[in-house]
């Protein structure tokens, strides 16, 4: 599947995805997923004493709360993996939430990024011709 990432993601009924970006892009072409991740033991523990963040997936951190599955460390077994991935597929009303979450984010993503930068840079150029 080398170079052919976002045609598996689109026809895929659910994305198996570790955590990283692959997640937004995942979320970005509003595909249902299941986060997964497998870390040392040592770095889980840190990373759990640190508390950095309750959740590793990026479109769980955007949303500010756990909207896509994460199944991490220990849990991260085929069968749980299987299980989760099956509740998905089996619950289509989760799935269309899911993609409007999606939907939602990739708007509050999308910016204008040439506009943005002429009117940071406007005001540069404006003094700059005042002189």
């Amino acid at each position: 599947m080398f170079g052919h990432a976002h045609d598996a993601i689109i026809a895929a009924d659910a994305v198996l995805v570790a955590s990283g970006t692959a997640t937004l892009e995942t979320a970005l072409l509003k595909r249902p997923m299941v986060i997964t991740y497998k870390v040392s033991r040592i770095t889980y523990r840190l990373m759990w004493h640190r508390k950095y963040l309750p959740y590793i997936g990026l479109p769980n951190v955007l949303a500010g709360e756990f909207i896509v599955p994460e199944i991490l460390q220990d849990d991260a077994t085929p069968a749980n993996l299987a299980q989760a991935l099956g509740n998905l597929v089996a619950n289509p009303k989760v799935c269309e939430k899911l993609v409007e979450r999606f939907e939602q984010m990739h708007l509050a993503l999308r910016q204008n990024t040439a506009q943005r930068a002429a009117d940071a840079i406007a005001p540069y150029l404006e003094r700059a011709l005042a002189r």
